[in-house]
């Protein structure tokens, strides 16, 4: 190509970098090579400085992985517009750079220009890096005084009303656990699309006690004539499925059959995880025969849902199957196989698919799946092995590996281990009710009066007034939560009389049953 003819030398120049990155003609050329290609020429026509065209190298460089390579064009770029820094900024963000990508914002808003920003800007700011690359605990802090920043400048814009950059403040407040935050932006949207009422959604569901909320907030969607999508309906179904609420997983599910969506491969999976957790095996066994090709996330529901309800033998069926079918197991896979095994007293196969994951796929054992061989061993009165694993695995410092140790010593009696793992609770979760139950539960078990009078104690000083624990059942399409000791319980005189009553009759029954044998004779 000849160097000529300025305007549409520039234009030709953006073109064929913005075709290399769109697979334009076939496919044939890899962007990379493309931009090392044009780069020279681009010099060499001195077009290196014509903000379009670096734009257009500097977004094949980002797209490509190579971040430094699309830095040093925007460093060479003397005169850089919006869209040059918006495309700067979006490959940092895109690639996980969130410090780089908030130093590029603020030194943009420095600039002898002073360029603020508009609603691109602010959602490649916000937006999740595209590799699920996750902050550690101090960069997520600062993200969310970032977020923060971001949330008062948009403000101070009047950016709010892009639905676009709302939307990336409010799965940033999402993503970070930040409920409140995210309700408040989620409120004050004029116009919302499927992706924020998503995006409040999943919010709900991912943290804890929002499940209710979750299904809630998809009824209003429904009842706003915003038409939801597979993504919608999984997340819903994920949280009927933690609240075990079968009545609301029902319709969800007819709703999905009448919309068409039951066939996405990720409702079929959220279907089958909320069957499972409501105990519907016939369900969950035809939703997951209508599958076609099933992931590794099908195949864990299916043997995770097995082993949740106690069907041990289907769900190492189902792990079998997934093996013979190519499939490479998970964690998640693993830990379901291994659940199973261990609830049915299958030592010898949960023995096997251990050895298997460590040593065959190299999984890294997780405390959940430690948690699991510990009690296999246990079960099996093999004490010792499973101390063993404490030790030479360095799990003492995870209570739950501990707390199925402490369950095991419960189980085989053996008192001596069951004080060991109990001062190590102590030191590990020393407010955490639960732990304190399962040892009184231990020491009752064995006859150590003392013991118990100790931990009981050592309880009411450091826990007071905290619940253990709930239970709940859904009546009539509602899930109702109960607690130990709950005094504000709605209808709690009717529950304690049903109870007394209940009580009486099988008394009665019994007592009607011991008569006829004594004459039986």
């Amino acid at each position: 190509m000849k160097c000529g003819g300025r305007g549409r030398e520039r234009d030709l120049l953006a073109l064929l970098l913005r075709a290399s990155t769109s697979g334009a003609g076939g496919g044939r050329h890899h962007p990379v090579a493309c931009a090392r290609t044009l780069h020279p020429l681009v010099i060499k026509c001195g077009r290196a400085s014509d903000p379009r065209v670096a734009t257009a190298l500097a977004g094949v460089y980002g797209k490509s992985g190579l971040v430094s390579h699309a830095r040093q064009v925007f460093d060479e770029t003397p005169r850089r517009d919006l869209v040059f820094c918006n495309a700067m900024i979006s490959c940092y963000a895109s690639h996980g750079l969130a410090r780089e990508a908030w130093a590029l914002f603020a030194s943009m808003r420095r600039s002898s220009g002073g360029l603020s920003g508009d609603g691109f800007t602010f959602s490649a700011l916000l937006r999740p890096p595209r590799n699920g690359h996750s902050p550690d605990d101090a960069d997520a802090g600062l993200l969310i005084r970032m977020g923060a920043l971001a949330h008062g400048l948009v403000l101070r814009l009047g950016l709010l009303g892009d639905v676009v950059v709302a939307t990336a403040l409010l799965d940033m407040y999402a993503k970070r656990g930040r409920v409140a935050e995210a309700r408040w932006v989620f409120d004050a949207m004029e116009v919302r699309n499927v992706v924020s009422w998503n995006a409040i959604i999943v919010c709900y569901g991912r943290n804890g006690g929002g499940g209710k909320d979750a299904v809630e907030l998809f009824l209003q969607m429904l009842r706003g004539r915003c038409c939801p999508d597979e993504l919608t309906l999984a997340s819903v179904l994920s949280s009927c499925a933690n609240m075990a609420a079968v009545n609301e997983a029902t319709e969800i599910h007819a709703y999905a059959v009448k919309r068409g969506l039951q066939g996405f491969l990720q409702v079929a999976n959220a279907l089958i995880m909320a069957y499972g957790k409501t105990g519907f095996v016939q369900e969950v066994t035809q939703i997951f025969a209508m599958i076609d090709n099933p992931d590794i996330v099908t195949w864990s529901s299916m043997v995770s849902s097995y082993a949740y309800l106690g069907l041990a033998k289907e769900a190492v069926h189902v792990f079998e199957r997934m093996l013979q079918k190519g499939v490479q197991p998970d964690a998640i896979a693993f830990l379901g196989v291994l659940s199973a095994c261990s609830h049915a007293g299958l030592i010898e196969d949960g023995l096997h698919y251990f050895i298997m994951m460590t040593r065959g796929y190299r999984v890294d054992p997780s405390p959940q799946h430690l948690a699991c061989l510990v009690d296999l061993l246990g079960r099996a009165g093999r004490i010792e092995d499973a101390y063993d694993v404490l030790v030479k695995l360095s799990c003492e410092r995870n209570a739950d590996v501990i707390g199925a140790f402490l369950s095991a010593c419960k189980m085989r009696g053996q008192i001596e281990m069951a004080k060991w793992a109990a001062e190590r609770l102590l030191c590990l979760e020393p407010s955490e009710p639960v732990n304190y139950l399962l040892m009184s539960n231990t020491f009752a078990a064995a006859g150590a009066w003392n013991e118990l009078a100790k931990v009981r104690g050592v309880m009411r000083d450091r826990c007071g007034n905290k619940v253990p624990g709930c239970s709940w059942i859904e009546i009539g399409g509602k899930v109702q939560t109960f607690v130990s000791n709950d005094m504000l319980l709605h209808q709690l005189m009717e529950l304690q009389q049903m109870m007394e009553l209940t009580i009486i009759l099988v008394q009665k029954e019994s007592d009607e049953h011991t008569f006829s044998d004594l004459f039986s004779f």
